[in-house]
């Protein structure tokens, strides 16, 4: 009977070569890879954005006297701080246990074991942890203030989120460049 593969060498070897082929040209490391920083963007845009799950330019419109943004911005703001403390009274020990447990397994995978992926990750949700606990200190203020003080404390909560994204995203790109300088080219 011989040999059981019935594909030819020459078809083995094609096969292999559009797989190398194919991995150099995606390059799977994260640092060096352009859906990772467009996942930092993209994230760091939407957490600006939605201020405790407002849109900020509802906020805007509502600070230059639209009266529906007003009223509009008054209730979201309402109920999705009502929903971010209910779910933190309701869950907050848990999520809090299992949020350090992952941040601590992907701190030791990234700098202990020198998981790039590890690195990469930990290094677009430790920061979010940050804007969780600022948008739930936040939303413990909502209710009971006026539409000026929710408009001013919606705009410095996004002020504060803004700020934790700008040493987030400097600090991941310092990473991700000396991590691409400290890989050996050739790969040896």
């Amino acid at each position: 009977m011989g040999d059981m593969d019935d594909t030819p060498d020459g078809a083995r070897h094609l096969d292999f070569y559009f797989l190398q082929t194919a991995l150099e040209v995606i390059d799977l490391r994260s640092f060096s890879n352009l859906w990772f920083w467009i996942a930092l963007a993209v994230l760091w845009s939407t957490a600006s954005h939605w201020v405790i799950g407002v849109p900020f330019d509802m906020v805007r419109r509502a600070a230059k006297g639209h009266a529906q943004s007003l009223e509009d911005m008054q209730v979201l703001a309402q109920v999705q701080a009502r929903r971010l403390v209910f779910i933190a009274d309701t869950t907050g020990l848990i999520t809090t246990a299992l949020t350090f447990f992952l941040i601590t397994m992907l701190a030791l995978l990234g700098f202990l074991y020198e998981i790039e992926f590890a690195q990469a990750l930990l290094l677009l949700f430790a920061p979010m942890m940050v804007v969780g606990w600022l948008s739930l200190r936040a939303a413990r203020r909502v209710p009971g203030l006026d539409a000026a003080d929710l408009g001013n404390l919606l705009a410095a909560h996004r002020r504060k989120v803004q700020g934790v994204g700008v040493v987030s995203i400097f600090v991941t790109s310092m990473w991700g460049m000396w991590v691409n300088l400290n890989v050996n080219v050739l790969g040896g």
